[in-house]
């Protein structure tokens, strides 16, 4: 039974991943600190808030669905910019597979929750 936003699984990896790219963010340039930095930190950031958000506001089945679309958007755009900090070598290709793989595992379940929500409730 789901009674918080924390019993959800995607919720506290999406947490989790938004934690350690802010902790890795810190090691980026200064000068990226106004554009790259706050971008990925923002965008990591955005995909447990919109879940949170989003949960908050699920008694309205499409709008709760409609921000886990916007998670995943976000999750798609945190790997944007982890693909900017690789080619720039900000961060390590283990890194950069790191976070891709989680990423790619945070939109499945997305996708799994925003098709089959009637299932988990």
């Amino acid at each position: 039974m789901i009674k918080s936003v924390k019993d959800l699984k995607v919720y506290r990896i999406s947490y989790k991943l938004a934690m350690e790219i802010f902790e890795l963010a810190k090691c980026f340039p200064k000068e990226e600190k106004y554009s790259l930095t706050d971008q990925v930190i923002r965008s990591s950031r955005s995909v447990a808030i919109n879940i949170r958000e989003g949960f908050a506001k699920r008694k309205y089945e499409k709008l709760f669905i409609r921000h886990l679309i916007d998670s995943s958007g976000s999750s798609d755009e945190t790997r944007g910019w982890l693909d900017f900090s690789l080619d720039c070598k900000y961060i390590s290709e283990k890194e950069h597979e790191y976070f891709d793989k989680n990423y790619d595992h945070v939109n499945a379940m997305l996708y799994k929750l925003s098709s089959n929500w009637q299932n988990f409730k």
